[in-house]
């Protein structure tokens, strides 16, 4: 049986959630009203997950998730409201061991959740298998957000240069990252560490509802050398930016007028993870030399990408998947490993610098 706690201050959010799980068969389920009550539940009760929302009177979602992982870290997925705090909330959520989080359902609840039931399960599935690894850099980082610390200045940056603007007039390569679960808090170690010189654009698809990534994107920018933008228009592709896919939707490499553009576009039923890695490196290959493309798996469940990044390896692009060591979740890397299209894996601290030398020793773009 998977032992899980449900943590919510709404007495219907509670009762459907533990419906939705006591029908699995499966999970033995234990309801908190609010953060005081779910701590003295995870000391007693000693869950395998915990749902966790992020909004409740007294402590509320941080402050709890804080206690629970510095006492005894366990997988937890956040319950939030598409909502601008609520987001921006969720991802300091992630950053402090949380490793999913799942959107409220907004409107008439009792319909709206039966919809997602089949997504609320396996992400509570998949968390629930999930090793929460106690790592020093996890304590710095809740320890730091309880002292609520200022940000570190803004790193210097040089102005945006199109893509086209390359010497002997070719266009640059282009970098395709996709992660999922655990996929915030790899890229927040990843993209920083790129320097305000890489000469090639790079596109991002994480796994995210459309109403968090323009929040994480906004994040993300304040922290990189790098510009970050959420694709919520084309955009032509452009050294020294980071191009974030739109949360529920697709993210494609497309030529408009000449000039190569990030696109966003509807989800398909053919891709079943949104937005789609493997949609987005199949496009690219459609419109670059596979030598000109470097492909990075981060963690994530499921496999999306990994045909298409072990299709670029075999065209001669090159490839960098998370190790099974450092990732969350080790099903999209190492779904890409098994595969046989992982040319490096590497642990989350070296991707950036794994890709820094392959972008450096390319002379074809």
């Amino acid at each position: 049986m998977i032992k899980l706690l449900v943590v919510d201050d709404s007495a219907l959010m509670r009762k459907l959630l533990e419906q939705i799980f006591q029908e699995e068969g499966d999970f033995d389920v234990r309801l908190a009203r609010n953060g005081t009550e779910a701590i003295e539940a995870v000391r007693s009760f000693d869950p395998h997950v915990v749902t966790l929302d992020v909004q409740m009177p007294g402590m509320d979602g941080i402050a709890c998730l804080s206690q629970i992982m510095l006492e005894g870290p366990r997988p937890v997925v956040m319950i939030s409201a598409l909502t601008g705090d609520d987001a921006e909330t969720t991802l300091e959520a992630l950053e402090l061991g949380a490793v999913d989080f799942l959107a409220k359902p907004s409107g008439a609840v009792s319909l709206e959740i039966d919809r997602l039931r089949p997504v609320i399960v396996e992400k509570v599935r998949g968390a629930a298998a999930v090793r929460i690894r106690r790592t020093i850099r996890l304590t710095e980082r809740i320890r730091h957000q309880l002292r609520r610390m200022p940000e570190v200045p803004k790193p210097v940056r040089r102005p945006l240069k199109p893509a086209t603007q390359t010497k002997a007039g070719q266009e640059p390569g282009l970098v395709l990252i996709g992660s999922s679960t655990g996929g915030p808090v790899a890229l927040d170690i990843v993209l920083p560490q790129f320097p305000a010189e890489f000469p090639w654009p790079i596109m991002v698809a994480q796994h995210m509802p459309a109403g968090f990534t323009a929040t994480f994107a906004k994040r993300l920018d304040r922290l990189c050398a790098l510009h970050v933008v959420e694709v919520s228009r084309p955009m032509p592709l452009t050294a020294g930016a980071i191009y974030i896919a739109r949360g529920d939707a697709d993210v494609k490499v497309a030529r408009r007028s000449g000039d190569l553009t990030a696109m966003p576009v509807p989800s398909q039923k053919d891709y079943p993870w949104h937005p789609s890695v493997e949609r987005m490196v199949s496009s690219a290959l459609e419109h670059f030399d596979a030598h000109c493309l470097v492909g990075v798996m981060l963690t994530g469940m499921g496999r999306d990408g990994a045909d298409a990044m072990t299709l670029l390896r075999k065209k001669g692009g090159r490839t960098v998947a998370e190790a099974e060591s450092t990732a969350t979740v080790w099903g999209m890397p190492g779904e890409l490993v098994k595969n046989g299209g992982a040319e490096f894996v590497c642990a989350i601290e070296d991707v950036t610098e794994t890709v820094l030398q392959m972008v450096g020793s390319n002379a074809l773009c």
